[in-house]
């Protein structure tokens, strides 16, 4: 991060907003609301959207006794006021909020007791506008599988090896571990739906890297920044622990970064994505391919696992670009307000 000196602030008010889609996650979702409620420095409130699912909208207004109120500290039960899908979804959330700052977590992951002290702390620079932290995965079987390379693990949603460490300065932060401004996210308009997930596509993302580039551009001298001090625990379940669902993951991750790539340009779409296939995947190959010369477990299974994710990436980002280019990969900003608390987001039950 810059060393340029900056303007000390107070230590700002953090609404944490977390998406939620199917009472399969129910235990899940228990879990990572009671985290935030341990966190070291307070929520001002959690904000639960609940995304076109009546019955967990109402299971989850129950247990929470959700009066509709916002009192601080309280946890507060929404439905989705746009779209289907994980972007009109956090766009709801902000709407709802009052924190100067929002958190989103996701809904299968724990956060540890200072996560919010330490995103609290980056904001004291007034120049910062987003921050994210690190993402620990936690495997169903207990142990990571021993073909699964640690550089692929933003396939399962959690920081991967060639990141940084440290509190750095990052072209994006991670979905489900972030933090953002309310007033970055008002300059933008917030997350743009028909790029992320809805629950019923394939496993695509991306959209927190777009809306990042597009808040760069947005506010000048914005600071983004990731403290892997900012610890949270996201759970891989079994399914997403075979092979199949790693080359399914990173053909939708190609598709996604083409969507990016037509929107904002190659240049930026894929900046940070250049360093990765070029120095960090070949070195995870050759580390593979040592291993499994010396007779370890898994080298060989992590070598091709890491080749085979190129490929699919490769041929996702094929015919994503074709699709732009005809005008079949289009996405827009959700229309759901979020430059203020809003009473659009919340549902009635």
């Amino acid at each position: 991060m810059s060393t340029a000196p900056a303007e000390r602030t107070a230590a700002p008010d953090v609404s944490v907003v977390v998406c939620v889609y199917t009472e399969d996650r129910w235990d899940d979702i228990l879990a990572a609301v009671a985290s935030v409620a341990a966190q070291s420095y307070p929520a001002r409130e959690t904000l639960l959207v609940v995304d076109h699912n009546p019955a967990l909208l109402r299971r989850l207004a129950k247990v929470y006794g959700d009066d509709g109120l916002g009192a601080p500290g309280r946890v507060r039960v929404l439905a989705n006021a746009g779209p289907r899908g994980l972007s009109a979804g956090r766009n709801t959330g902000v709407a709802a909020s009052s924190g100067e700052v929002v958190a989103f977590l996701d809904d299968d992951a724990v956060a540890e007791r200072d996560w919010l002290l330490h995103f609290a702390r980056a904001y004291a620079d007034p120049r910062v506008m987003a921050v994210g932290g690190r993402t620990q995965p936690v495997w169903a079987s207990r142990a990571r599988p021993a073909w699964f390379p640690e550089e692929m693990d933003w396939a399962v949603g959690c920081t991967y090896r060639g990141l940084p460490p440290g509190r750095v300065r990052v072209r994006n932060v991670l979905g489900g571990n972030a933090s953002f401004r309310r007033s970055a996210l008002a300059a933008v308009g917030g997350f743009a739906s028909g790029i992320g997930r809805d629950g019923h596509r394939l496993p695509l993302g991306c959209e927190e890297t777009e809306l990042c580039i597009r808040l760069a551009r947005a506010v000048p001298g914005a600071v983004l920044l990731i403290d892997d001090r900012a610890v949270i625990h996201h759970r891989v379940p079994a399914e997403r622990e075979r092979f199949g669902y790693l080359r399914t993951r990173a053909y939708a991750e190609g598709l996604s970064k083409a969507l990016v790539a037509h929107s904002v340009g190659a240049r930026d779409g894929l900046a940070s994505e250049r360093r990765y296939t070029t120095r960090v995947l070949p070195a995870g190959v050759a580390r593979g391919l040592r291993d499994a010369l010396l007779g370890r477990p898994g080298g060989a299974g992590r070598a091709a696992a890491i080749l085979t994710g190129v490929a699919a990436a490769a041929a996702g980002y094929a015919l994503g670009s074709v699709r732009a280019r005809r005008g079949g990969g289009r996405f827009t900003v959700a229309a759901t307000p979020v430059d203020g608390p809003s009473d659009a987001g919340e549902g009635g039950v």
